[in-house]
């Protein structure tokens, strides 16, 4: 009991943390609702030349797009989660304390992603979402049902999001610098994702790939069981297979940096 009150008062201390950054996150918001517009608009006329690409329709499409600005930032599909605070901490040594703490490291940053997600969903992602709702025609569900599965693939797509942003972090304890698989990670998770372009408008092989790997849990799983195009059991099950998958591989690493591996500065 005593641990699951310190990783919930981590979670809420991550949440209060973000909170705080009112300006940053009416920047966000404008920034979000904006690039909305462009892909909207993009979509609009994609869909117009080729109506039920992917099969979708062009509400459908609208919908996908707002929801890829709603998760864009409280799944840190673009950077801008705990990686890199924790990649500099690597660096610097500092790393040494968290590893004395009476915590477990992966829980701990677990919990403080957990808190920054919930708050970037609330705060930035909220907004933009209504407002497409209002101004574009868009494919919500009224099924109460489906909105509380949606919610579920949520909750695991936050999961594998920091399952792969914590193996990004742990590279530092092997690299000088981890800014290009930062980087590299960005733009698997932009491209793989469906923040782009919807991964089922993808052709043949190259389609089927990109929807295999974890990166699809991220929009494109919730995306679609919001939009009644997937089973959500078996939307859960593929979530959170690479769930378990990526956080023991972020143990074992974990475990072999911590023994082997001398941490830089310190």
């Amino acid at each position: 009991m005593g641990s699951w009150r310190l990783y919930v008062a981590v979670a809420a201390g991550g949440f209060r943390r973000y909170a705080t950054y009112r300006a940053a996150t009416a920047a966000g918001v404008f920034t979000n609702t904006v690039f909305g517009l462009i892909l909207v608009y993009t979509y609009l006329a994609l869909w117009d030349e080729k109506p039920q690409l992917g099969g979708y329709d062009q509400a459908q499409a609208v919908t996908f797009v707002w929801l890829g600005q709603a998760l864009l930032a409280a799944l840190a599909i673009g950077g801008g989660g705990f990686e890199d605070e924790l990649m500099e901490r690597i660096r610097s040594g500092d790393v040494a304390v968290d590893l004395y703490r009476p915590a477990d490291l992966q829980l701990w940053w677990l919990a403080a992603d957990v808190g920054r997600a919930l708050f970037q969903l609330l705060g930035r992602g909220v907004v933009p979402f209504v407002f497409g709702s209002l101004f574009f025609p868009v494919a919500l569900p009224r099924e109460v049902s489906v909105w509380a599965a949606f919610l579920v693939t949520l909750l695991l797509a936050m999961l594998v999001g920091f399952a792969l942003r914590y193996l990004v972090a742990l590279s530092a304890f092997w690299l000088l610098d981890g800014t290009g698989v930062t980087q590299m990670a960005w733009l698997a998770g932009l491209f793989c994702s469906g923040m782009l372009l919807p991964l089922n408008v993808f052709p043949g092989a190259l389609g089927e790939v990109v929807r295999a790997l974890p990166w699809s849990s991220l929009l494109q799983a919730p995306a679609d069981v919001l939009l009644g195009e997937a089973d959500p059991l078996g939307t859960y099950l593929f979530q959170a297979s690479w769930a378990v998958a990526l956080l023991a591989l972020g143990r074992l690493a974990q475990s072999a940096a911590t023994r082997r591996v001398v941490v830089q500065g310190g």
